[in-house]
C-alpha cells in the first residue's frame, strides 16, 4: 500500500508592531478620543511556519491601543498630548 502523506507549509506577511522605547507622554486618539495613542515601530516580516525569516519593510507609526488605529509619523504633525483634568493626581504622588 502507498501512503500520501499531507504535510501544510504555512506561510504570509504579517506586520508586527513594537512601541518605540522611552518615557512617552500619553496622546489623544483622533478616531476614539482616548488617551491611549503611543510611538511605535511596524515592521513586516516575511514567515514561513510562524517563523519570522526576513524583514521587508519598516515604518514608524502612532497606534491607538483602544481602537487600533494607525496612521504613519509625518513630519509636522502629532496627536495632542493628553491633559490631565481637574482633581487629577499621578498615582505616585501620595497626598496627606
Amino acid at each position: 500500500m502507498d501512503f500520501f502523506f499531507c504535510i501544510p507549509l504555512v506561510f504570509g506577511c504579517p506586520n508586527k508592531i513594537k512601541p518605540m522605547s522611552g518615557n512617552q507622554s500619553p496622546r489623544i486618539c483622533p478616531r476614539c478620543h482616548n488617551a491611549s495613542m503611543f510611538a511605535a515601530k511596524s515592521r513586516t516580516w516575511f514567515e514561513f511556519c510562524f517563523v519570522p525569516l526576513i524583514p521587508l519593510r519598516s515604518k514608524d507609526v502612532w497606534m491607538c491601543g483602544i481602537c487600533q488605529l494607525q496612521t504613519v509619523m509625518q513630519p509636522g504633525w502629532a496627536p495632542p498630548i493628553a491633559e490631565p483634568g481637574p482633581g487629577y493626581q499621578p498615582a505616585y504622588i501620595q497626598s496627606g
